[in-house]
């Protein structure tokens, strides 16, 4: 008898135990470079925006100074949702080899109709008035094989110029591209925001051309995840994008404006008076309100990079899509 009951305690805790396990919420390590482009780390400041925190799954924000390191963490395991350029993912597929990678989601995108697309900054008084004047000249870049500067040398390509033979390249930070282009370091800048918005760069310097005109549409960010962590963890990830996309929605409606720069504020630690310039408005980047990237506009961007020598070879951008979580979160909403 007394080893019956041993055994029916042990049983029940056992089962009890196993409960608890399928009760706990699952952890998403996910990856944002720009709080702003990004979703997690403004989803925590509006914590009442999210229905199924903390029951079916909790954020564990990792951040990184750009798409390229959170390559690194996603394909060694350390991340498990990463918001990546359309080169870095290129890179996942044919430099990392990671077959299983899948774009879940929407970042944002430049150069949609009647929103922002990235300038390209010359001095007013550099003497340059065309592309082509920027041959001999020093340009910024920052980072080889980003998106930024895949658009930058696809442009001086369109009007003859090659790197290195034609121009400098030089890296910088967006914080320091504005000093770089005013002190005479380099005659032509990426104009980010908000820095562009510095009286004394929009003083002294005007756009040379844009993105848009450099590559059309732009896929710019998106999310990824394995194929392996997106089924195995279904139901919870089905719980987090429904969250996901009505936070998004939220932060982009007119109606909240206010509040949603307020919260941004907290989250960049900029002030909201710099911020309510451009961000939430026709001013900013476009971000797909059903959560859907442009495939379209992805795989001319992923094409563009091969042109350019960046990569090797072809990659088939439908092959590593699976948009089932972002569609579920939008009939969820309806």
């Amino acid at each position: 008898m007394r080893f019956i009951i041993g055994a029916l305690a042990a049983l029940a805790a056992t089962a009890l135990t196993a409960n608890v396990s399928i009760a706990d919420p699952l952890t998403i390590r996910s990856g944002w470079v720009v709080a702003t482009s990004g979703y997690t780390p403004l989803q925590l400041e509006k914590p009442d925006l999210l229905k199924h925190y903390g029951t079916s799954y909790v954020l564990a924000p990792q951040h990184f100074q750009g798409t390229a390191p959170q390559l690194t963490a996603f394909a060694s395991g350390e991340i498990d949702v990463a918001t990546i350029g359309y080169s870095t993912f290129a890179l996942a597929v044919l430099n990392a080899k990671i077959e299983d990678i899948r774009i879940v989601a929407d970042g944002f995108q430049d150069g949609a109709d009647g929103f922002n697309s990235t300038a390209f900054m010359v001095r007013n008084d550099g003497g340059v008035k065309t592309v082509e004047d920027l041959k001999g000249k020093v340009v910024t870049t920052n980072g080889f094989g980003g998106a930024y500067d895949v658009g930058m040398r696809s442009m001086l390509r369109k009007h003859g110029l090659e790197d290195k033979r034609d121009y400098t390249v030089v890296e910088s930070d967006f914080a320091h591209m504005n000093a770089m282009l005013l002190e005479h370091k380099a005659d032509l800048s990426i104009g980010s925001m908000p820095f562009l918005l510095d009286p004394t760069m929009q003083a002294n310097s005007h756009t040379l051309f844009t993105l848009r005109d450099a590559m059309g549409r732009t896929q710019m960010i998106v999310m990824a995840a394995r194929a392996g962590f997106l089924e195995k963890n279904r139901a919870a990830l089905n719980d987090f994008f429904e969250d996901m996309l009505a936070s998004l929605r939220w932060f982009h409606d007119p109606a909240n404006h206010d509040e949603a720069v307020a919260a941004a504020s907290r989250a960049t630690k900029q002030p909201a008076e710099q911020l309510t310039r451009y961000l939430y408005t026709k001013n900013d980047f476009y971000y797909d309100r059903d959560g859907l990237p442009d495939l379209a506009a992805l795989q001319n961007n992923v094409d563009a990079l091969q042109t350019l020598g960046i990569t090797k070879g072809p990659v088939e951008v439908k092959k590593y899509v699976d948009l089932s979580f972002i569609q579920e979160a939008a009939k969820r909403l309806k």
